[in-house]
């Protein structure tokens, strides 16, 4: 039985899908964007800004569900443009503290919202 996972932490979904899943151990992270879930509002004032709040996003729902960083398998980021990478893998690097999960990054045509970062993940409690 799957069980879904929603918290007013992060950003409601923008469409028909969960913030959310756990099935069999697993929970499956939708797509972080940089909305701040108090106002709103798309923080894009700068790279660095947008990726921290998609880091907050993705940790509000990780404890929401009784998971952590060090239980994260997988991730997928996606950019707006690869010139990013940098600033964008330092950011996210430091909210892990060992045993990095497997994780690609690709750069697409477009994101919602018009954001440039955008990270999914997996985790895994057996």
């Amino acid at each position: 039985m799957n069980k879904i996972i929603n918290t007013t932490n992060a950003p409601a979904p923008i469409g028909p899908y969960s913030q959310a899943v756990i099935a069999n151990g697993f929970l499956f992270l939708s797509g972080q964007v940089a909305i701040n879930p108090e106002s709103g509002e798309v923080m894009q004032s700068s790279i660095a800004e947008e990726t921290h709040q998609v880091m907050r996003n993705i940790k509000a729902v990780l404890l929401e569900a009784s998971y952590g960083f060090e239980d994260v398998v997988k991730t997928t980021i996606f950019l707006s443009d690869m010139s990013l990478f940098a600033e964008v893998n330092e950011i996210y690097g430091s909210f892990f503290h060992k045993n990095y999960p497997a994780r690609e990054t690709v750069a697409v045509k477009g994101l919602p919202k018009g954001v440039n970062v955008e990270i999914s993940m997996t985790a895994y409690k057996g």
